[in-house]
């Protein structure tokens, strides 16, 4: 598509406290269903907690968590939580989780804990970059 943008999104809200990865999805969508591209997602501060394998809203709320990893799995769009961010908040890999001789890990899949070189890649090399903040 010979007007198709590239995105990279960032995401600093978390699930349940802002509307951040909500909009951040329906955005995402709806660019895909346009013929655009989402490149990468970044999580960064609050954002990591939509990484969260241990996550569990009450039944008649939407899972932003699980809606997310559907959706990347589905178009194969990698996504990665700040490795900074995802510490001080808890949220840790295998390789972490090994590093630190923690008991645990809670990463779910498909998101990797990754540098901000991974944010810094996306500016580069995408068309746009567009943060879904989490409020005031």
């Amino acid at each position: 598509m010979p007007n198709s943008i590239a995105y990279t999104l960032v995401i600093t809200g978390a699930p349940w406290t802002t509307q951040a990865p909500q909009t951040a999805l329906m955005f995402a969508r709806a660019a895909l269903s346009a013929g655009h591209r989402i490149d990468r997602v970044f999580l960064y501060g609050e954002g990591v907690h939509l990484a969260s394998n241990l996550s569990s809203p009450p039944s008649d709320e939407m899972h932003w968590p699980h809606e997310w990893a559907l959706f990347l799995e589905e178009y194969g769009i990698p996504a990665a939580a700040c490795i900074a961010s995802a510490l001080r908040r808890g949220l840790v890999d295998e390789t972490e989780q090994a590093r630190y001789e923690l008991s645990a890990n809670n990463l779910r899949s498909p998101f990797e804990i990754a540098g901000l070189g991974e944010w810094v890649e996306g500016n580069l090399t995408s068309n746009q970059t567009i943060y879904f903040h989490g409020g005031s």
